[in-house]
Formats: C-alpha cells, sequence, structure tokens
C-alpha cells in the first residue's frame, strides 16, 4: 500500500486497517512456524504496511496536538 493511498483514508479507516493487517500478520507468522506459509514476502509487505499506518496516525495525532 502506497502513503499516497494511506494519507487519503481516514483515521477510524486507518484504524481498522492497522487491526486486519495485526491479525493477518499474526496469521502468516503462525503459518511459518508450522511450515505452511506459501508467500513469505507478504510478510515483509504487512510488516512495512503496519508501520505506515501507524506513522500517519501519530502525524494525525502531532498535527491535533499542535493547533490545540
Amino acid at each position: 500500500m502506497k502513503m499516497v493511498d494511506i494519507r487519503k483514508l481516514t483515521t477510524e479507516e486507518l484504524n481498522k486497517k492497522l487491526d486486519e493487517n495485526k491479525k493477518e500478520l499474526f496469521n502468516l507468522k503462525f503459518s511459518l512456524a508450522t511450515g505452511t506459509l506459501e508467500k513469505p514476502h507478504r510478510i515483509k509487505e504487512l510488516r512495512h504496511d503496519v508501520a505506515k499506518i501507524k506513522t500517519v496516525i501519530r502525524e494525525r495525532e502531532l498535527e491535533s496536538k499542535e493547533e490545540a
């Protein structure tokens, strides 16, 4: 997911997407441990997406504190 797409989402949508990605990441790590993982590169993609989403959420938190 690109940063441009992430920035277009609302904070609620970002939180929902973050939860979905974390659940999928957990399931992929579980599959890796049991040896049934088909796409190991997906773990890296999800980790990066989670980091990007957290970054945008944090930026918005800081912007709202500056305005107040």
